[in-house]
């Protein structure tokens, strides 16, 4: 599981900072996370394979996570697409795609399926063989949703050297990696811990997208791997992120530490900030294990 980050800007595309999107790789599964404007253009310059996607889950309807959505989606028409395409977001979503190709005269060749998600509820909302997506409750001036990415629990590995020692024909492997004993031809039973190795543990990736610091969030995130929450602003303009529902990067490390999580990642900084040196400092202060987000950069999860 890793995360490319295509773009850490709030607001506007301030200091060679973009808006707002990101691409989760689980296996060989592409899942793009918000969409700003630029998100094509970055999605090249980070050498993200753009097509690969079959889902995408945007976090609400302001326009620096969501105005690059319709440019990505006409392209895939360009490109002759034909796999489907399943878009996870709050409520408006479908209204917003469907009344700008209308105006604009597109037709999309592929089939759009649009979920409308509940964003005051933490709720199973997308699975697949490898992870398991759920719906974060934030605290915006709209309804907003983050979204948690927790990979499934994976079978036992098998010690290959017992495979030869016992002669375990390849029906009964996969019995054993789902955590059966063997059963010998002269009645013998070797236990499943005796054949195999545990698997390594699944890890977990979460993304706070806009909201103010809330308790409910670092319920929703307990012990992941990874949290990339969003600090708008420094202490200095803590009053600014209270009136418009957004967090400090302090406010972000306070929830990180209190979900138990194993790393932060900052970032949706506004344009006022041409250094973030200052980000950093106020959350490592309270969360050490704290980095700014860097776009085009692939984080390991």
């Amino acid at each position: 599981m890793q995360v490319t980050i295509l773009g850490t800007s709030s607001g506007g595309p301030f200091h060679g900072r973009n808006y707002t999107a990101q691409v989760l790789q689980v296996e060989n599964h592409y899942f793009l996370i918000d969409c700003g404007e630029g998100t094509q253009q970055q999605l090249y310059n980070c050498r993200v394979p753009y097509d690969r996607f079959q889902q995408i889950f945007i976090s609400h309807l302001h326009g620096d996570h969501v105005f690059g959505l319709i440019g990505l989606l006409t392209s895939y028409c360009l490109k002759k697409r034909t796999k489907k395409l399943e878009l996870y977001a709050p409520p408006g979503l479908q209204e917003l795609i469907e009344q700008t190709a209308r105006l604009s005269g597109v037709l999309f060749p592929y089939e759009l399926v649009f979920h409308e998600v509940d964003a005051s509820v933490s709720k199973l909302v997308f699975e697949n063989k490898q992870v398991e997506v759920y719906t974060i409750p934030l605290m915006h001036r709209c309804n907003c949703s983050g979204w948690l990415f927790r990979e499934k629990q994976k079978p036992r590995n098998i010690r290959k050297e017992k495979i030869d020692e016992y002669g375990i024909a390849i029906p009964d492997i996969k019995k054993i990696k789902n955590g059966e004993d063997l059963l010998l031809a002269d009645g013998r039973v070797i236990p499943n811990s005796e054949l195999t190795l545990p698997p390594t543990a699944p890890r977990a990736y979460a993304f706070c997208s806009d909201t103010a610091p809330s308790n409910t969030v670092a319920k929703a995130v307990q012990g992941v791997d990874l949290l990339y929450h969003e600090a708008t602003f420094t202490d200095e303009h803590v009053e600014e992120a209270r009136l418009s529902y957004h967090s400090t990067a302090r406010q972000a490390a306070e929830i990180a530490r209190k979900a138990g999580v194993k790393k932060l990642l900052l970032g949706h900084f506004s344009g006022r900030y041409t250094d973030l040196e200052r980000h950093l400092a106020e959350a490592c202060s309270v969360f050490p294990e704290t980095e700014i987000a860097t776009e085009c950069r692939i984080y390991s999860v």
